[in-house]
């Protein structure tokens, strides 16, 4: 029973500091443009050093 006493509040924080990670993302505008990247890699771009 004692196992259950500490396992239990460490599962909790560790959920809380899930979900406080997931809402600093939302703020900090991760999510904003999924398809940039997809479509950021499919260009040809002639500057590109070396050629």
């Amino acid at each position: 029973m004692t196992t259950l006493s500490l396992l239990i509040p460490i599962a909790l924080g560790l959920g809380l500091l899930g979900l406080g990670a997931f809402l600093w993302s939302l703020r900090a505008g991760q999510y904003e443009d999924l398809d940039g990247a997809a479509v950021r890699i499919l260009r040809e771009d002639d500057d590109t050093p070396g050629r």
